[in-house]
C-alpha cells in the first residue's frame, strides 16, 4: 500500500514545483518584447507585448524618405514586432500548461491576433526640377517629359562664346 504521507508530499512538491514555473513565466511574458526591421533597414522597432514602443531607431535609408512613407513604415514595423513579441506567449506557457491541453487552447484564444500590414510600397522619385550641369541637361533632354508637364526643347548650343568673355573688359582694350 502507498503511504499517504509520501503521496501528500509528492503532491506538494509537484505543486511547488509547477507553482515556481508559473512564476518564472509570468516574469518572462512581463518582460516580453518583440523587434523587427523594415527589409530596407529604415526603421527598426521595439514594443512589448502590449505594443507599447520601447525603442525606434531610423537607418540611412529614413533620411530621403517622404514623411508619409516613413510613418507608414514605422506602423507596419511595429505591428510585426508586437506579433513577433505575442508569438512567444505559447512558447513561454507550453511547459508550465502542456503544449497540446485545454490550458495551452485557452491562452491561444486570449492572446489578439495582429494582422501584419505589407511594408508600404516605394514612391517613385520627384522628376528632376531644374537641371545642374551638362551631363544632366544632356540626359534630361532625351528622357520624356513628366505626365502633365510640357517637354522641354533641347537647348541649342550657338557656338559663340560671349560666356568665356571677360564681361570687365572692352573690347581692344582700355
Amino acid at each position: 500500500m502507498t503511504d499517504p504521507h509520501q503521496l501528500l508530499s509528492d503532491y506538494e512538491r509537484r505543486t511547488a514545483a509547477l507553482l515556481e514555473r508559473a512564476e518564472e513565466a509570468k516574469a518572462q511574458i512581463a518582460d516580453l518584447t518583440g523587434s523587427a526591421s523594415s527589409s530596407d533597414g529604415a526603421v527598426t522597432v521595439s514594443v512589448s507585448a502590449g505594443g507599447a514602443l520601447l525603442s525606434l531607431s531610423f537607418g540611412s535609408k529614413a533620411d530621403d524618405m517622404p514623411k508619409d512613407r516613413l510613418a507608414a513604415l514605422v506602423m507596419a514595423t511595429a505591428k510585426r514586432a508586437q506579433a513577433q513579441a505575442v508569438g512567444q506567449i505559447t512558447t513561454i506557457m507550453a511547459p508550465v500548461i502542456g503544449e497540446n491541453s485545454e490550458a495551452m487552447r485557452f491562452v491561444e484564444s486570449q492572446i489578439p491576433r495582429i494582422d501584419l500590414p505589407d511594408e508600404p510600397a516605394d514612391t517613385p522619385p520627384a522628376p528632376q526640377q531644374f537641371v545642374v550641369n551638362e551631363d544632366q541637361q544632356d540626359a534630361a533632354a532625351t528622357q520624356p517629359p513628366p505626365p502633365g508637364r510640357p517637354a522641354r526643347r533641347p537647348v541649342e548650343d550657338d557656338d559663340t562664346d560671349y560666356d568665356q568673355r571677360d564681361l570687365f573688359k572692352k573690347e581692344g582694350g582700355w
